[in-house]
């Protein structure tokens, strides 16, 4: 077995699912020998449920109740942290996005993490690495069309991770919903032995959603970027009221995004939250997805909406 880095100076003692967040410090690896050797060291010992928590890092509340969720729900949590330049365009933030391991590592102290897979592209994509997962319809509308290959990118690096950690359960942010739903094609298509938990968005006071790209923001830009969440609120509202065809309300959404002058609306859609096909009247429960250039940020967000 591979051997595996101590973040405190002491061997971490078992610990079940009702053991306190934080009562010992997280086991840090860089390599997929050490991710592989330590599931199979708690695998061996409780014969436990295994959670995966995968992240770019630049920690907010939103990641934390991530792991908070797989605190709950499973005895050991492995928390990934990998920049993945395959999900990034030429042109899109790579080389800036936000990196603090130091301080990721801090504010995750007392979520109850047991692994952090903190890694880099040498060790994900070694020299001689062809191999991708090809996306499907699910793809290629929303931020699909705006970002040609993103999806691949994301869906290669889970299954990578899936294949590396072999969790029990997955747990995923509904604020990335069309991430959610290229992964679940995946799991299924592919047949990865693994849940799919979706926790929902996590939102600043206001309602923006958080993300880590929200650094990036001046407090008059983040303040105009609130628009993304009141115009899915108000499209909510109208549903729940009775109102059923989706251009009406698109047309709304896309009104009062366009009162902000600092926000440039990219799209704003009413599709089924499985397919993410464009829906016309709406009948049963849809998603409603924005996406919008905010200063040097691209954000989105979603929100489910039921007649």
């Amino acid at each position: 077995m591979a051997a595996f880095r101590k973040s405190g100076n002491t061997a971490s003692p078992d610990r079940s699912s009702a053991a306190p967040p934080g009562a010992c410090k997280p086991d840090v690896a860089t390599t997929i020998d050490e991710v592989r050797g330590r599931v199979a060291l708690h695998r061996r010992r409780h014969e436990g449920a295994v959670g995966l928590v995968p992240t770019m890092g630049s920690f907010h509340e939103g990641h934390l109740s991530l792991m908070r969720a797989a605190r709950a729900e499973t005895e050991f949590v492995a928390v990934s942290i990998f920049v993945n330049p395959a999900q990034f365009g030429a042109v899109e933030d790579f080389d800036s996005y936000p990196r603090d391991t130091g301080g990721d590592l801090a504010l995750a102290a007392g979520e109850g993490v047991d692994l952090f897979f903190i890694t880099d592209s040498g060790e994900m994509y070694p020299a001689g690495h062809e191999s991708t997962i090809s996306t499907g319809s699910v793809a290629e509308g929303l931020c699909g069309q705006a970002r040609p290959g993103h999806f691949s990118g994301v869906a290669t690096v889970v299954a990578k991770l899936l294949n590396i950690v072999g969790p029990d359960s997955v747990f995923l942010g509904q604020k990335d919903a069309q991430q959610v739903a290229v992964i679940r094609r995946m799991v299924k298509d592919l047949d990865f032995d693994v849940e799919i938990r979706v926790c929902p968005t996590v939102r600043e006071p206001g309602g923006l959603a958080m993300s880590s790209r929200n650094a990036y923001l001046s407090p008059e830009e983040k303040d105009q970027a609130r628009a993304l969440y009141l115009a899915l609120r108000e499209a909510r509202e109208q549903v729940a009221a009775g109102e059923t065809g989706a251009a009406r309300i698109r047309r709304q959404m896309r009104r009062a995004i366009a009162a902000n002058y600092l926000v440039e609306l990219e799209y704003a859609k009413i599709v089924d939250p499985e397919t993410m096909q464009p829906v016309q009247e709406i009948t049963g429960e849809v998603l409603a997805a924005v996406a919008a250039k905010v200063g040097p940020a691209r954000l989105i967000d979603n929100m489910i909406l039921s007649p």
